[in-house]
């Protein structure tokens, strides 16, 4: 890890709506970009940050060939929804994991891009996380986006399912999906991508419609907050980022939340994710 004295030192940007308190539930989200080829950066993250709980995306490898060891080693659960070359989630968390795989709606649809869990909070109570991989969708004008279209129509279907559950819910990931313009450098250049387009942030909103919150809107309007950088064009060293990694909270979670922060300095490392974690804290 960079210290603060260190060339490309960036700290995270912690957002809080009320004082952090002790016996917390720590929720994190990182779209990894191939966990065998970040196994130290994650082990170096779940020792430095230690959340409760952690989503992981795009961990681009089967079930046995995950880090079991190596992360079980340091005190968590895992559970893995893999997938060979691509695609791929997983959550690995600090109890015990009841644990769901697939998103529901389509039997024929073999991507690994939804796991769901429900986890112990410590006090009696549960708190269930859905970590998912949402389709990129580019090029549009091809059967990818129809396809992203259709996998967020599922998701709805299923956030409404379960927010009927009245329990805190947390949907964390990444969801490909650029909510604002605030939410990208330069919303021009964006205009025509899947990522952006006005039917992918109408979805988005229909999640929000159900009575989700946006965990890191609900603490800040500032523009600028990104969690993705691409690695072509300089663009961390611009900062030409996007915010497309997302916690959307059940009211039941959301009156909860007290803290969110994005961990930016994560994308300083060497050989990094273009993405970086972002977590909640919920009381």
């Amino acid at each position: 890890m960079f210290g603060r004295g260190d060339p490309g030192y960036v700290a995270a940007e912690t957002l809080k709506l009320v004082s952090a308190r002790q016996n917390n539930v720590e929720i994190a989200t990182w779209n990894v970009n191939s966990v065998r080829q970040r196994t130290e950066h994650l082990l170096r993250y779940l020792k430095d940050v230690s959340p409760d709980v952690l989503c992981l995306q795009e961990i681009k490898c089967v079930d046995d060939a995950f880090p079991h060891l190596e992360v079980e080693a340091l005190g968590y659960n895992v559970a893995v929804h893999g997938q060979k070359g691509f695609n791929g989630v997983a959550i690995l968390s600090k109890t015990p994991l009841e644990v769901t795989r697939g998103l529901p709606g389509d039997e024929e649809d073999a991507h690994a891009r939804y796991i769901e869990a429900i986890v112990p909070d410590g006090k009696g109570g549960i708190v269930r996380v859905g970590c998912l991989y949402l389709p990129n969708g580019n090029p549009p004008d091809t059967e990818k986006y129809p396809y992203k279209l259709a996998w967020m129509d599922r998701l709805i279907a299923h956030a409404k399912r379960l927010i009927a559950y009245e329990e805190p819910l947390v949907f964390a990931g990444d969801y490909n999906v650029i909510p604002e313009p605030r939410d990208c450098y330069d919303a021009a250049a964006w205009a025509g991508d899947a990522l952006f387009l006005p039917q992918t942030r109408a979805k988005f909103r229909a999640m929000l419609d159900l009575g989700f919150t946006d965990a890191l809107r609900a603490t800040t309007d500032a523009a600028g907050l990104y969690t993705f950088w691409d690695y072509q064009a300089g663009a961390w060293q611009k900062n030409k980022g996007i915010r497309i990694d997302h916690l959307l909270l059940s009211p039941q979670a959301a009156d909860r939340l007290i803290q969110v922060t994005i961990d930016k300095d994560r994308r300083a490392e060497d050989k990094p994710s273009d993405h970086v974690p972002i977590r909640i804290k919920l009381k």
